[in-house]
């Protein structure tokens, strides 16, 4: 049900037409791997690029417009996100190769990416299937693991403006630094070219088997979470510093401080938006008080909370 305390419906009225699919009152639950949050006012799902620029350019710029991806990094608060929210889905998911470059639409997950790579013999991007969500997203926040990041491969993006120009942006545009990158926040990246190099598909497929069994392994992966909740601080990892301040298996309703990877937050079936960031929350005040170390978020959390007025967002 729309929240009361962002509905507008007008909104949908007053937007572009467009070849994709626009939705008035979208549960946004149904989007992100925590399945919480509130609905979108109104969300967009662009057919291709050319559609996304097309409709930024012909929306009024005093309505709000929020990217999410494939949605697991991201927990959205119970009251939902006002103005439009893009979703990066299947209009800008398909893959092609060139060479050991592989060239993939914002929208396709990580996993596919890896896939593709190895089907051709290109190395250097297995890392990929190990990390749970999509390029678009992982442009923005460097994604890295198991000893790579996305900078590493990276080569070129495309990326759209809040007013539908196009902007091709290269290495030295992206500013990338450990979980960020320095581009514009309100570029969307709309597909990134991303390189590796020949390699042999037994040694590539062994290698992806090797990470996906250690994610299996230390992770929650079978559970409604949101990957890894906070960001290592400078010389430390996070988990460690959870666990050391009796963080493990700390429950707050329905949320949960996972016992598998202590760095996860897990919905345990009946938790709220609320309850998962109030828990996150509670694990940054325990782990400052032991350690002196304050941490900072990884998850992106958008939206506004039950109960509160659209003037009331959170920066």
């Amino acid at each position: 049900m729309m929240a009361a305390n962002i509905h507008s419906p007008r909104l949908i009225d007053r937007l572009p037409a467009v070849r994709g699919r626009l939705e008035a009152g979208a549960v946004l639950a149904r989007h992100t791997w925590f399945r919480v949050g509130g609905p979108a006012e109104v969300l967009f799902r662009p057919a291709d690029s050319e559609d996304l620029a097309q409709f930024l350019a012909a929306t009024p710029a005093d309505v709000a417009v929020t990217v999410i991806g494939i949605g697991s990094n991201l927990l959205v608060r119970d009251g939902g996100i006002p103005g439009v929210v893009v979703r990066l889905g299947q209009g800008l998911a398909g893959i092609t190769v060139e060479g050991a470059t592989i060239c993939a639409g914002a929208g396709a997950a990580g996993l596919h990416v890896a896939n593709a790579a190895r089907d051709n013999a290109i190395t250097g991007l297995e890392f990929l299937c190990g990390i749970p969500g999509g390029i678009g997203g992982a442009l923005r926040m460097n994604a890295g693991a198991y000893g790579s990041e996305i900078k590493d491969v990276f080569t070129a993006t495309r990326a759209v403006s809040r007013d539908g120009t196009v902007h091709d942006l290269g290495r030295e545009d992206m500013g990338f630094a450990y979980r960020r990158s320095g581009a514009p926040a309100g570029m969307i990246f709309v597909d990134a070219r991303l390189t590796g190099r020949p390699g042999g598909k037994e040694a590539i497929t062994r290698r992806m088997a090797e990470i996906q069994a250690a994610r299996q392994t230390t992770q929650p992966v079978r559970t409604p979470t949101g990957g890894s909740t906070f960001k290592n601080p400078p010389g430390a990892k996070a988990w460690e510093l959870i666990d050391q301040a009796g963080c493990r298996g700390l429950v707050r309703d329905g949320a949960k401080v996972s016992e598998k990877h202590c760095n996860f937050l897990v919905n345990t079936g009946a938790a709220s938006a609320a309850d998962l960031e109030g828990l996150g929350e509670e694990v940054r005040r325990r782990v400052f008080e032991a350690t002196g170390v304050c941490l900072e978020w990884e998850i992106q959390r958008l939206g506004v909370a039950a109960g509160r007025s659209v003037t009331e967002i959170d920066p």
